[in-house]
């Protein structure tokens, strides 16, 4: 006899995968009047939420006083994506479910925080963008739905084994928290005082589990989740789909975090989603208005002692013209996809809402800068005498043409 693993021949099966599932929700569920499922429209979230309406639907999973769909809306992912979940969102309000839809706070929005404040695009050493999109915007409605409750609610996630080496290791270290074990969920307890203890229902699936269950949940109950697998390049007819998928990841439109786009070129393969394609300028954009001639530099910057800063002639915020040259450009982009769009009758799209728009306009007309920056700083690519650590100055020996 040996003992089976999930990574082995002798693999759970979709329907068994499920019963474990419900087994789960069933046991840590029944300790809480109140559900909160996170719904990001990626292909975890979307298979969880569908999946847990459907057991409560089927009876399979008592039906708790009241379940919340929460959807983090950081307004720059996939278009696909982005009305599948808006779509997936009404079908859920038809069957009773409670949604939400997560924005975040208008000054911290994409186009807004760049644009408005001049903070250049995000890149791995300067990561904005996720607490800002989404983490602070999500535990602001958390908080918000916890004095809602009155109580600590059950929080569902789509987290699951297999989506990323970091998360793996992560569950491999807490997965016995409370006596679970990973064919069970992901079961993490929190103080009374908390907002939530969480469940990862589908923490055992495998990808292809979630493929079978997503075209399902589409042909069988009537979710619009088929369109979800597409965008990740699945492809229910090709029996290599579980190989050529299981890495596939999505990001934000254009993403400036990675040296390539695979997740819109995967949309942009499929006939329907071409009319996309203009939205490839958007990456390359974000790269160029990080060079020093569309931003101010900092020289001679002292710290609050009075002492040089270390980093002299750091770069900083994008400058008002550059501010107004890529709303320009972005606002062209958007225009050419939905000329696009209305030639092969597909939605429009909406990279900068008329909020958010007058928002930019009038952040840039105040002029408005981050915090240290006052706009009398250098342009980045003037040339400056360097400023040695110990306050002399080295002069510039060749000036510029």
């Amino acid at each position: 006899m040996r003992t089976l693993s999930l990574f082995e021949s002798d693999r759970l099966s979709l329907d068994r995968s499920t019963e474990l599932s419900a087994e789960s929700l069933r046991h840590y569920g029944s300790l809480y009047k109140h559900w909160a499922i996170a719904f990001s429209g990626g292909k975890d979230s979307s298979a969880t939420v569908t999946l847990v309406a459907d057991l409560i639907d089927k009876g399979l999973v008592p039906r708790p006083e009241s379940v919340t769909v929460l959807y983090a809306d950081t307004r720059q992912e996939l278009p696909p994506l982005h009305n599948a979940a808006m779509a997936l969102l009404a079908k859920l309000r038809e069957k009773g479910f409670d949604t939400r839809v997560v924005l975040p706070k208008l000054d911290h929005r994409y186009f807004v925080y760049m644009l408005g404040r001049g903070v250049p695009p995000p890149s791995n050493t300067f990561r904005w963008c996720t607490p800002k999109l989404k983490v602070m915007s999500m535990e602001r409605e958390l908080e918000t739905l916890r004095q809602e409750r009155g109580e600590k609610f059950f929080m569902l996630t789509g987290v699951r084994v297999g989506e990323s080496a970091a998360r793996d290791q992560r569950v491999a270290m807490s997965c016995s928290r409370d006596g679970g074990e990973c064919g069970q969920g992901w079961f993490q307890q929190t103080t009374s005082s908390a907002v939530a203890d969480t469940l990862a229902p589908l923490l055992h699936w495998r990808v292809c589990h979630v493929w079978d269950w997503l075209v399902q949940a589409d042909v069988e109950l009537g979710y619009p989740t088929f369109d979800i697998a597409e965008v990740y390049g699945h492809d229910p007819q090709d029996d290599l789909g579980e190989t050529e998928s299981i890495n596939a990841r999505t990001g934000c439109i254009g993403c400036p975090l990675v040296q390539e786009d695979a997740a819109l070129e995967r949309v942009l393969a499929n006939a329907k989603w071409t009319y996309l394609a203009p939205l490839r300028q958007l990456r390359p954009l974000y790269w160029e208005v990080k060079k020093p001639q569309y931003r101010l530099r900092k020289h001679g910057e002292v710290k609050k002692d009075g002492s040089l800063a270390k980093k002299q002639g750091r770069l900083g915020p994008l400058t008002l013209e550059a501010r107004e040259w890529m709303l320009g450009e972005i606002l062209r982009i958007e225009a050419e996809v939905n000329a696009g769009a209305a030639q092969m009758g597909q939605p429009d799209i909406c990279l900068i809402s008329a909020e958010e728009l007058a928002r930019i306009r009038e952040l840039i007309a105040a002029e408005t800068w981050p915090e240290k920056w006052d706009g009398t700083e250098h342009r980045g690519d003037e040339w400056l005498p360097e400023i040695l650590s110990d306050g002399s100055v080295q002069p510039l020996i060749f000036s510029e043409w």
